[in-house]
């Protein structure tokens, strides 16, 4: 490897690296799983991976959820 192919080499990494730190604070990112679910990073330790259809449910609940976190405030605990 000459020195033109490891500086462009260089540049590529620091790009990439570049992208990954602006990925870090933009908190939650998406992937396509391997089978084919919607992946979300950034909630917790591991990403949850729904398939379409539940992501659908789940979001179609949006009320019923903040209803339910409402009502049930004082026994759900928050991550600091």
């Amino acid at each position: 490897m000459n020195d033109l192919d490891m500086k462009a080499e260089l540049e590529r990494l620091r790009a990439e690296n570049d992208a990954l730190k602006r990925t870090k604070e933009k908190g939650l990112t998406f992937k396509i799983a391997e089978k084919g679910g919607l992946s979300v990073y950034g909630l917790g330790r591991f990403p949850v991976t729904l398939y379409k259809e539940q992501w659908i449910r789940l979001l179609d609940m949006n009320e019923d959820i903040r209803t339910f976190i409402s009502v049930n405030n004082d026994k759900l605990k928050t991550k600091e």
